[in-house]
């Protein structure tokens, strides 16, 4: 199975990636199958994908398919559509709506301004909901709206299983599965603005006020190797501890979605997975 089979990348983000390559050699199984190739590690995640960051190659998945609540590596999603649609550099004014939702924000107050690229870094290194809030916000004028271009762009990445109504993943009447996940984050890896943002291993918020904060990164990959260089985590009681995490090392990049697993574990099979990928 070619994880981008059926996609249409009809407007591509800016790329320093090569074109996804539209062949493989070997050839993941279609669901029902629930764990793939049989000597692959065992992992505690519900649902799970591993994917050539390259070519969209499938090369293991467990549940792939399985549509689950992904929690706050939908804001991966959110951050796209920023990326791509939003001029970064622009200020955001933050509106009371925007400060109420829980539990983690870094504390932006109604009647403040900031740059649309600080918002946007906070949300995924610390994975701020007010910030993801205002983002939205700002974009479409409202979260609804906004969750139904993430349901536009996510057709566009070829994920049409999943369904979003919030930019932050928290527990509400949505979904998707590891696959689509892994083809939102296949378009995501292709912005040179999210990875930069993404492989950030600590970041200093400034607040209007000038008073700074300095965030550490929710994603611990990128404090354990050098070669993890971002994506997202997310976890709520209903999802589970969930993780995107891309890797590069010796030529070859992966991105690897786990759903539905346990802390401190999630980063543990991390690397599990990306080892035996590389032997």
């Amino acid at each position: 199975m070619l994880l981008l089979a059926g996609c249409a990348l009809d407007e591509p983000a800016p790329s320093r990636m090569p074109p996804p390559v539209q062949q493989e050699t070997v050839v993941a199984p279609h669901a029902p199958t629930s764990v793939w190739p049989a000597n692959a590690p065992s992992i505690k995640a519900v649902s799970a994908i591993l994917i050539d960051a390259r070519t969209g190659q499938t090369l293991y998945q467990k549940n792939a398919d399985e549509p689950r609540q992904v929690a706050s590596t939908q804001k991966l999603l959110t951050a796209l559509i920023v990326a791509e649609q939003d001029p970064l550099d622009s200020p955001v004014h933050i509106e009371m709506a925007d400060t109420t939702v829980e539990p983690t924000k870094v504390g932006v107050r109604a009647g403040e301004n900031y740059p649309r690229r600080q918002l946007l870094k906070a949300m995924l290194v610390k994975s701020a909901n007010d910030c993801a809030a205002a983002l939205a916000r700002s974009h479409s004028g409202s979260l609804g709206v906004f969750a139904g271009e993430m349901d536009r762009l996510a057709a566009r990445c070829g994920a049409t299983c999943s369904h979003f109504v919030n930019p932050h993943g928290l527990p509400a009447a949505q979904h998707s599965t590891a696959r689509d996940m892994a083809r939102i984050a296949f378009r995501a890896y292709r912005n040179p603005d999210l990875r930069e943002v993404m492989a950030l291993r600590s970041y200093c918020f400034r607040y209007a006020s000038g008073r700074l904060c300095f965030l550490d990164p929710t994603n611990k990959l990128l404090q354990r190797s050098p070669y993890f260089n971002g994506m997202k985590t997310g976890y709520t009681e209903s999802a589970g501890k969930c993780l995107i995490c891309s890797y590069s090392k010796g030529g070859r990049d992966l991105i690897l979605v786990q759903l539905g697993s346990h802390a401190p574990v999630i980063f543990d099979d991390a690397q599990r997975i990306v080892d035996w990928a590389n032997h």
